[in-house]
């Protein structure tokens, strides 16, 4: 399919059997005055909304049926295909709308990648946040007395760990998610492996599974600042906020290591960009 699709049209692209989107501008303003954008945003919201409404509320109930019984409820594993499911679902459900983010740290590596502007990371940030936030507070709102007695859904290191343990899990686990973002929406890929008809968000959504599994018993999983941002928000606890900034900085630090591995190792940006450079330079 690739060839077809070189010998019908495509050949003007230096024989390229894929187009790559242009680079977002860093400031699109027009991007306020557009329908389009506020959708874009209120479809961040909703879907941050529903993953920690589904994700927490399966994380208080499984502590609640293995309060006495260990073997009872869902187990970490189900807690793990919650939080990779609800990713593979809502992702599939936004991503003609807003690119199905759901997770600042997500939008940052885009942003750093070019894919969206710096205006319309802010707002996708902002929008996820306060989406969390909703999430859990239904959660609390449902379940009062579980949610307070079995903390909440916040993320924290747990015992038996340091902050630089927790920090690295946080690091390698956003670095693992946003990685495979890039791969599974990179133009390239899907032009050379059409043949293989694999969905986008079925790649990102076991992506998330997969890391959860690992870093579970760790920090509870983060990878994601405004699922910890909604939970500590919530339950507000003097442990949750001490260990918050982890939540924060490693997710960030993992996307910037993605966006640039596969930017610029992977793509090969930086020597492409060199090449034009000296062809402009002899012209």
């Amino acid at each position: 399919m690739s060839k077809e699709v070189s010998e019908e049209g495509q050949t003007h692209h230096h024989g390229k059997d894929y187009v790559d989107p242009p680079p977002a501008p860093l400031f699109d303003f027009g991007e306020l005055k557009l329908w389009s954008f506020y959708r874009a945003l209120i479809a961040e919201f909703i879907a941050t909304l529903l993953f920690l409404y589904i994700t927490v509320a399966t994380v208080i109930g499984y502590k609640k049926q293995s309060e006495n019984d260990h073997c009872g409820g869902v187990g970490l594993l189900g807690i793990a295909w919650a939080f990779g499911g609800m990713i593979f679902v809502l992702v599939y459900c936004t991503a003609g709308i807003s690119g199905g983010h759901i997770n600042p740290a997500v939008t940052f590596g885009l942003f750093l990648a070019r894919k969206v502007s710096l205006l319309r990371a802010v707002f996708y940030m902002i929008a996820q946040s306060l989406g969390a936030v909703c999430g859990v507070g239904l959660v609390k709102a449902f379940m009062k007395h579980d949610y307070n007695k079995f903390g909440g859904g916040a993320n924290t290191v747990a015992p038996g760990y340091n902050t630089g343990t927790a920090l690295g899990a946080e690091i390698i686990g956003t670095f693992v998610l946003v990685y495979t973002v890039f791969s599974a929406t990179d133009p390239k890929r899907s032009a050379r492996d059409s043949h293989i008809p694999v969905l986008a968000p079925l790649p990102i959504g076991f992506a998330v599974f997969m890391v959860h599994l690992a870093t579970i018993p760790i920090t509870g999983t983060g990878i994601n600042p405004a699922r910890s941002f909604g939970a500590a928000v919530i339950y507000n606890s003097e442990k949750s906020w001490d260990d918050h900034w982890i939540f924060w900085v490693g997710p960030f630090i993992g996307a910037l290591a993605a966006a640039a591995y596969h930017q610029y190792i992977l793509r090969a940006a930086a020597i492409k960009a060199l090449g034009s450079f000296r062809s402009n330079a002899t012209n």
